[in-house]
């Protein structure tokens, strides 16, 4: 199985993360003697292919993987952006390319059969927050949106818009910022001005702890503060401490859901537990999500009995099956249909279940320090 990632460069934490979950299902599938085609076991080799967080490197990578490694499989690369740009090598050469951390509908609406991906659509993520906020904080009126100028940050605030625009929010500030700002004063300040009850920030780890960093330091504190991805990081709650408290944000996993699996995992406690004791700290969604990704490709390898491009897409594409990490079962474009993405809350550095309500840990809290 081919996985280019960013192991090097401003998205390194990103690739890490991805690496740590597809590690701990080749662990798994080793420790059960490897796959199960027909009436023999396949071993699994995973090929990893540092692209230095630069897309055009990544394209490169997947097709290197593809004609000279000659991979079986494809994981993308990190991120709507880079899974789009890569996802016309796996369609070129036949070979199913499963995409762990890229939500964007833009990723799956190029007619292509050998793409799936593991997370839902970006509305699904700022549907359920906007339905919070307007439950808990109704005083929220006026909504500032701030996005990386990257794919997935940029669709992430473009849903957000139509969230609030859906609730008579009124959208009072909608910026962009080049891929590796490190000074935000300018666009905060402006922020700042139009007093926004609500911030809505999109973009990566180091991105978002910058601009809480100087949100802090300029006096900006909305009512609501929300950061999509990175909360749900460790990384970012030991980056900011006590300036991490109470941001909302959504993902498309976490540690408290529920689910009986047919995987190699199983229970969802059950692969909590296990990635506790390989790493020593909870699985985050990107984890979750790459180890998916191996289950996933593992049901549909069983299902086929072959590890041959064709089968396993066919495979892939009628696969409906529970796991640890959800329901699976893909779209007529590839994407995830029926998963259901937690609402959470940083407090007392961790991130707290707010919905839905089945999985829901304690109440919704205003304000930031």
């Amino acid at each position: 199985i081919g996985a280019p990632l960013p192991l090097t460069g401003p998205l390194a934490p990103e690739g890490q993360k991805q690496k740590r979950g597809y590690d701990i299902w080749v662990k798994e599938v080793e420790q059960a003697g490897g796959f199960q085609i027909g009436d023999r076991r396949v071993p699994v080799r995973m090929i990893y292919s540092d692209y230095q967080s630069a897309t055009p490197r990544a394209v490169q990578a997947c097709d290197q993987l593809v004609t000279q490694q000659r991979v079986h499989a494809l994981f993308s690369p990190f991120g709507s952006g880079a899974a789009k740009a890569s996802s016309a090598i796996s369609e070129r050469y036949k070979i199913p390319m499963i995409a762990p951390t890229a939500s964007s509908r833009e990723v799956y609406d190029q007619g292509f059969k050998y793409l799936f991906g593991t997370f839902t659509a970006n509305e699904t993520l700022t549907e359920p927050l906007a339905d919070l906020v307007a439950a808990k904080a109704p005083s929220v009126k006026r909504v500032a949106i701030f996005s990386r100028n990257d794919l997935l940050p940029l669709a992430m605030g473009a849903e957000m818009k139509k969230s609030a625009a859906k609730r008579n929010l009124e959208v009072v500030f909608d910026e962009k910022f080049a891929i590796g700002s490190l000074d935000f004063a300018s666009a905060l300040t402006q922020m700042r001005g139009v007093n926004p009850d609500w911030v809505f920030v999109g973009g990566y780890v180091n991105d978002l702890v910058q601009v809480r960093t100087q949100m802090r330091d300029l006096g900006l504190k909305p009512q609501v503060l929300t950061m999509i991805a990175g909360p749900a990081y460790e990384e970012f709650t030991q980056a900011l401490m006590g300036a991490s408290e109470n941001i909302s944000s959504a993902a498309w996993w976490h540690p408290a859901v529920r689910y009986d699996g047919v995987d190699i995992f199983g229970k969802t406690q059950n692969f909590v537990r296990k990635f506790i004791g390989m790493y020593k700290a909870a699985p985050d969604y990107i984890e979750a999500s790459a180890a998916a990704a191996g289950a996933i490709l593992q049901l549909a390898a069983t299902k086929a009995g072959s590890v041959e491009g064709p089968a396993l897409r066919d495979a892939l594409a009628a696969l409906d099956a529970m796991t640890f990490y959800g329901p699976i079962s893909f779209g007529p474009t590839g994407q995830i249909e029926k998963l259901v993405p937690p609402v959470f809350q940083i407090q007392a550095l961790k991130p707290v279940v707010r919905a839905p309500a089945l999985i829901a840990q304690g109440e919704f809290r205003l304000g930031i320090s």
